[in-house]
């Protein structure tokens, strides 16, 4: 399986996972100037910014290593333009991290919160 193909297969999964966990999926690969955020959901009234990241195994610190403070900012960036564009009034917003691995997907709320003055 290519790496791309890997990706996809661990974002679908986790999609469903978050559907199943009772989030409704507003979004999925949205871009804006570099940055990509995998999913977007709602849970009750917060809104939720998730990375997916799909190893085929774990190793080197596992999926959770690989979001950096780098691309911590470009996703909180690109967060705040998916506010705008959308007009979207929430009570709460949410960075989470999906590590997909072959036997099991660990969801990490709130793993990372962004500089104040991103959002």
């Amino acid at each position: 399986m290519t790496t791309t193909a890997l990706g996809k297969a661990g974002e679908d999964r986790a999609a469903r996972f978050l559907q199943s966990a009772g989030y409704r999926i507003l979004a999925r690969n949205f871009s804006h100037r570099g940055g990509e955020i995998d999913l977007i959901a709602a849970a009750k009234n917060t809104l939720v910014f998730a990375e997916v990241k799909t190893r085929s195994y774990e190793a080197f610190g596992g999926p959770l290593a690989a979001v950096t403070p780098a691309k911590q900012r470009r996703i909180a960036q690109t967060a705040a333009a998916y506010i705008q564009e959308n007009g979207l009034k929430f009570d709460s917003i949410r960075f989470d991290v999906l590590c997909v691995l072959p036997d099991k997907i660990e969801h990490i709320p709130n793993a990372f919160t962004p500089a104040r003055t991103t959002l």
